[in-house]
């Protein structure tokens, strides 16, 4: 089964008759989470299937930030996702589930990259063929902005902005002082802001 952004419905229970503030939404969708990866350490095919889920694109776009060919980031989240099931009940914090998930994530990455299954370096990506139906414009677009940061902002943008992580959060993942990470997260946004600035210059992505 190939598991990419799209593939499955990301539909939040709502209550439409109250506006939560951004900390508010974020502590209603922790104790969410918390619920299905209680109801997954019980071994509730259903819940962890719902995690998975709500998780997916989360997933893509960090595995996207390290590796370039669509089979290995599917092997990678697939990989993720049968360790994550057959060792949910080690994890201690529920409410860390994500930082634990996206660390596993990124050891299949780097076993994959130390393998050579079917790599092409991060670098050394050029476009994929129209012709796949595995990603949208969009996906091919933020690919292709990864592309121009430097590698050790990549990842830190990619957690940040895709996966909705602390700056502390990232730290504690990738063994980084938060002062670090927040350099470097400040230096990939600057070459964001430069590659679409150079983007719109000549005319869109080509």
């Amino acid at each position: 089964m190939l598991f990419i952004p799209g593939t499955f419905s990301q539909t939040l229970p709502s209550n439409s008759h109250k506006t939560y503030t951004y900390e508010e939404e974020r502590t209603r969708h922790m104790g969410e989470i918390e619920q299905l990866v209680r109801r997954a350490k019980k071994r509730d095919p259903d819940a962890f299937t719902e995690l998975m889920q709500l998780h997916e694109k989360d997933m893509y776009r960090t595995a996207s930030a390290i590796l370039a060919q669509d089979a290995d980031i599917a092997d990678a989240i697939q990989e993720t996702i049968l360790t994550c099931w057959e060792k949910i009940d080690t994890l201690q914090k529920n409410r860390y589930f994500k930082t634990w998930m996206v660390r596993i994530l990124i050891n299949k990455c780097k076993d994959i990259l130390r393998s050579g299954r079917r790599v092409v370096c991060v670098e050394e990506f050029t476009e994929q063929e129209t012709g796949s139906t595995v990603e949208s414009e969009a996906n091919l677009e933020w690919k292709e902005a990864l592309q121009g940061l430097d590698e050790k902002y990549r990842l830190i943008v990619v957690l940040f902005y895709a996966d909705g992580l602390r700056t502390a959060e990232i730290g504690k993942l990738l063994q980084l002082p938060d002062s670090t990470v927040r350099t470097r997260l400040a230096r990939g946004r600057e070459q964001l802001a430069r590659y679409y600035a150079e983007t719109e210059e000549g005319g869109g992505r080509k």
